[in-house]
């Protein structure tokens, strides 16, 4: 129950983030949707990979170079999902940190803590 609710979570803020966030476009309700879901994979089996890889860069920043692996996540799905445009690096970058605060917020206040 908890992943349907995220995702609906995830949906929501891509259709909102995208109409406000020059640079970031998306079709429909449905490539949101696909959006969400690309997103959690991309980010269950890419993201440790790369944060391996990424091991000394993260280390020397203190860990903000975590926040350009996640814009990287952004740019594989826009490449991945007809329907889904982010104009370049800095609007991936800007998208991806208002995603993670507000789905931060937000599953803080719909998830259960069980």
């Amino acid at each position: 129950m908890n992943l349907l609710i995220k995702l609906l979570i995830t949906t929501v803020l891509v259709v909102v983030i995208a109409k406000f966030l020059p640079g970031v476009e998306i079709i429909n309700y449905t490539t949101a949707l696909i959006v969400a879901v690309v997103l959690a994979i991309l980010n269950t089996f890419l993201k440790p990979v790369l944060i391996f890889l990424t091991i000394p860069a993260t280390i020397i920043t203190l860990g903000l170079f975590l926040l350009v692996i996640n814009a990287i996540i952004i740019l594989i799905s826009d490449y991945f999902i007809d329907g889904f445009a982010v104009s370049g690096f800095w609007n991936a970058f800007l998208f991806s940190i208002i995603l993670s605060v507000s789905q931060s917020i937000l599953n803080g206040i719909f998830i259960d803590k069980e």
